[in-house]
């Protein structure tokens, strides 16, 4: 009873119209004339006919087959009918679908066929009037075109073979046949049976002995591992990892799982810190309500830094340093718990939603750890990278907008970017000062996850919590431009950021482009600088150094781009690079390795390009290698292609396309 009460609370808020408006609450002009008839918007990322029903549980009974390379089974959901519908429309991609039936019984149904993007929509006839509520089972199976699975062999892992899931945006629906939207939250019980251990997105009930038995190599050896998810999800939540993993703890209520090769590194690199992250965010938000919270350390071919499902983050291997500068990807993975899985956004519209508040609660983490100047200087290499992506989008004009427009069908993977981000967090940062700072911020973003908590939402349902919330500083609130940091493409207005972190990072970097137009060799260059200058200096700060040579972004004190050459300036590049070696050249945090091959690429150092061609092969993290090969290609195409061609099966179908796409291929 329980559950369904808060199924039913999840579905009937997502549907209704937005109770403050209804209650009379005027928004500004320029947000009331673009408010949606419906809040929360319809989701036009789905083939499904969602609004027509609400899932009260979801069962997945899966077999993973390494041999075949495919996951089948069985999906089952218990459905009540909303609006006595006469059939029942879910999304599929690329899966075969064998059979259907409701309450046990067979029953017709056609798979359309598909539009691209947004796969085929499985059509399911009823031979009577669907009852109020029923059970819906689907059988399936992935096939070998399964954009939402990654298989890797023995010999792209530590020895045996390995497979993981990525499903956000769009590809819940090339594993099982679902109501592939955010809307649509539902909690889940699982039952996956594979020769390898297995971790799933929900808090495992197997028994111990089954969990941690070591597995052999043999298909048909296999075992039974059982999880449920208590808490209502979207599809998209779902992770599922499966190899040959073994965990340690990090924390009271927190595991590092990984292969055994890594697990020594990985459990020192989190250690200590995961419980400290979980602290903080409790004391801004309120009590963290999953339970556990473990990490997945993935091979290589991982496509993003981290996925945030639920109990289990799925995180890639670039974020072991050996210098813990990397874990705070954690803490934006944590801030997840409650800016995206608890509350959701209701399309891919509005995902700044989920990625803009969960910046800003990541900083926050990290703010109340270290302090404010750490805060702020996170957001000014925030801003940074914002610039970095809209400066380098093919269509900026329709991708830099904080609300997106996918209602034509657009695949929202190609509207991913820095934006959701880093202008979604820009913008509640800016909404901190404005109301008065954290004491008079805090009580919102408390009150903000409960009323919405469980729920799925969209931008005008926020802006409705906003007013009503701050009602005697309307005033205020009415000198946001909003038409400029909602609805405008390209940067926002900029943020008043503490900068002593950086001052000295820029000045270091000044006076390297002002010494490399005077200084001809390396005992010239060694006069004034030494290896002592970034002794100091943080990843984040060299990070910022490496920025702020190559001048791709406005500096801080200047809303202007000052371009300098150093194509014309290589002995101050290579300079540079042999007095700082430790903190560049020899680097083993992913961030400061990539900016390191870009400087070197920006000089035209020309032994540089078959070295980056390399690394890309021991990389899948796509914020890495998707810029990497466009760097490659302003300077050697052919390299570019042909490094391409003989690694594209390594990467994950995402990242490949994305990749094929950057390239022109």
């Amino acid at each position: 009873m329980f559950k369904g009460f808060r199924a039913a609370r999840s579905f009937y808020s997502s549907m209704s119209v937005s109770q403050s408006h209804t209650r009379g609450l005027v928004l500004p002009a320029v947000l009331e004339k673009r408010r949606p008839k419906q809040c929360p918007e319809i989701d036009y990322s789905t083939l499904s006919n969602y609004r027509s029903f609400q899932v009260q549980h979801s069962t997945l009974d899966l077999q993973i087959s390494f041999q075949n390379q495919k996951i089948s089974g069985d999906v089952h959901y218990d459905l009540r009918n909303l609006d006595n519908s006469s059939q029942i429309l879910l999304d599929t991609s690329f899966l075969d679908v064998l059979s259907v039936s409701i309450d046990g019984v067979s029953t017709e149904f056609e798979v359309e066929p598909r539009k691209e993007p947004l796969g085929s929509r499985l059509v399911v006839h009823s031979a009577k009037k669907l009852p109020e509520q029923f059970q819906l089972s689907c059988q399936f199976s992935t096939t070998e075109k399964c954009t939402a699975l990654q298989w890797l062999e023995g010999h792209q892992t530590s020895g045996k073979p390995y497979v993981f899931s990525q499903l956000e945006a769009i590809h819940a629906r090339a594993l099982f046949p679902c109501f592939d939207t955010p809307s649509a939250k539902s909690t889940f019980t699982a039952n996956i049976t594979s020769p390898l251990p297995t971790v799933f997105s929900g808090i495992s009930t197997s028994r111990k002995t089954s969990e941690e038995k070591t597995q052999t190599k043999v298909e048909t050896d296999t075992k039974t591992y059982h999880f449920k998810q208590d808490i209502p999800i979207p599809a998209y939540l779902i992770g599922i990892a499966s190899g040959d993993l073994q965990s340690a703890d990090v924390g009271p209520r927190s595991k590092v799982y990984t292969e055994p090769v890594r697990l020594q590194d990985a459990q020192w690199e989190f250690d200590g810190d995961v419980e400290t992250f979980i602290q903080a965010a409790e004391n801004i938000i309120y009590a963290y309500e999953w339970g556990t919270y473990d990490i997945l350390i993935n091979p290589n071919s991982y496509p993003y830094g981290g996925m945030e499902s639920p109990n289990m983050t799925f995180a890639t291997p670039t974020l072991i340093a050996h210098d813990k500068s990397n874990v705070d990807v954690i803490a934006h993975e944590l801030a997840h718990s409650w800016s995206g899985n608890l509350v959701t956004n209701c399309s891919w519209d509005h995902f700044w939603l989920n990625e803009g508040w969960t910046v800003y609660l990541e900083r926050r983490i990290m703010g109340a750890i270290h302090g404010e100047a750490t805060r702020h200087f996170s957001a000014l290499i925030g801003w940074n990278d914002l610039g970095n992506s809209i400066n380098s989008m093919k269509n900026p004009d329709r991708f830099s907008t904080l609300v997106q427009n996918l209602k034509d069908g657009t695949d929202p993977d190609e509207a991913f970017s820095t934006v959701p981000y880093e202008k979604g967090s820009t913008f509640l940062m800016y909404l901190e000062t404005l109301l008065g700072g954290k004491e008079a911020f805090d009580p919102f973003i408390k009150h903000y996850f409960r009323k919405f908590a469980r729920q799925s939402l969209d931008t005008w349902q926020f802006f409705d919590a906003l007013f009503e919330f701050y009602a005697d500083k309307r005033a205020l609130l009415e000198t946001v431009d909003w038409e400029k940091w909602f609805f405008t493409p390209g940067m926002p207005p900029k943020p008043e950021l503490i900068t002593t972190l950086a001052d000295d990072v820029y000045a270091l970097a000044e006076k390297w482009i002002s010494k490399a137009q005077t200084c001809h060799n390396q005992a010239d260059f060694e006069k004034w600088f030494c290896a002592d200058d970034v002794k100091e200096f943080s990843s984040n700060q060299m990070v910022l150094l490496l920025d702020s040579l190559v001048q791709v972004v406005p500096q801080a004190k200047s809303e202007q781009n000052v371009t300098f050459d150093w194509s014309k300036n290589r002995a101050a590049a290579q300079a540079l690079l042999a007095i700082y070696r430790d903190k560049s050249l020899d680097s083993r945090n992913a961030e400061v390795v990539f900016r390191t091959f870009r400087f070197e690429i920006m000089a035209r150092m020309s032994e540089t390009y078959p070295k980056l061609a390399e690394w890309l092969g021991t990389v899948g993290r796509m914020k890495f290698v998707r810029p990497g090969y466009r760097l490659l290609n302003t300077v050697d195409r052919d390299l570019a292609v042909n490094t391409f061609d003989k690694l594209k099966d390594i990467y994950h179908p995402i990242c490949r396309a994305m990749v094929k796409q950057d390239l022109g291929l």
